[in-house]
């Protein structure tokens, strides 16, 4: 991929999250219902809004690249992706952030090529902030249009700032946070954590709960177009493209953090 494609596939991205944190926030706080999916995870209409409508755009504005999004593949459509080039699409992560109100919930859509995330938009649209990776830097954009590149940072002598799950925190995450230099631990919804990192407002997110590609991958590009890293806990970098689409356990690191 040329370098002006990849800047013209993450405006793309870029239009798209944003729009549609748009229509998610017509529907913020308005009481909608909320049902069950086959996982037992709640979806809501926002959910299924957006998922249609980046969807739709992605179609139109990048034919013939597959689209793997949580909505779609919940509804049992999983394109081909043998290719190695495929779109990876959350349309409403922090659907629990969503329903109780923290403001905490993000618009994810990254372009992943042989299982490395080399462009996304990871949109706040109840914060006004979209982080976005374009194959030049980390940038975050505000509604405003202003462009402000971003960089993770080292961590600080008196310790690192950890981000744990807000929902999903447990006693391996504890035990990763006993044997760090810890000087805080944030709790925080959604993939807004990558992007906590990726500005160099924290240092570590260990997750040793379940996810999904679609919940890290553009966060995960962001931050790495920030200079951090996404690894596995036994070293090797977290790629994409999997057999049924599971994570595994992970740690997400600033600049020169320590190793698991």
């Amino acid at each position: 991929m040329t370098k002006s494609e990849r800047i013209i596939l993450a405006e793309l991205a870029h239009t798209l999250a944003v729009e549609a944190g748009d229509k998610i926030m017509q529907l913020y706080r308005r009481g909608i219902a909320v049902q069950q999916k086959s996982d037992s995870s709640p979806v809501t209409e926002a959910d299924e809004m957006a998922d249609a409508y980046i969807v739709a755009g992605l179609r139109q504005g990048a034919p013939g690249i597959p689209i793997v999004s949580e909505e779609s593949v919940a509804q049992g459509d999983l394109p081909d992706i043998s290719g190695g080039r495929f779109w990876l699409v959350d349309p409403l992560d922090g659907t629990k952030e969503f329903i109780s109100g923290t403001d905490e919930f993000t618009v994810n859509i990254a372009l992943i090529e042989n299982g490395v995330p080399v462009l996304g938009a990871l949109h706040a649209p109840a914060l006004d902030d979209c982080y976005l990776a374009d194959g030049s830097g980390a940038f975050l954009i505000s509604r405003n249009g202003l462009k402000k590149q971003i960089h993770a940072r080292a961590v600080p002598a008196d310790g690192a700032v950890v981000v744990a799950s807000r929902h999903h925190r447990d006693a391996e995450t504890d035990a990763f946070i006993a044997k760090h230099h810890t000087a805080s631990v944030t709790s925080a919804g959604s993939a807004l954590k990558f992007g906590l990192l990726a500005r160099g407002a924290a240092d570590l997110y260990p997750r040793y709960g379940r996810t999904m590609e679609w919940d890290t991958a553009a966060g995960h590009a962001v931050l790495a177009a920030a200079g951090g890293s996404v690894r596995r806990t036994t070293g090797e970098a977290l790629s994409y493209g999997k057999a049924g689409l599971d994570n595994p356990h992970f740690i997400a690191r600033g600049l020169a953090s320590e190793p698991a």
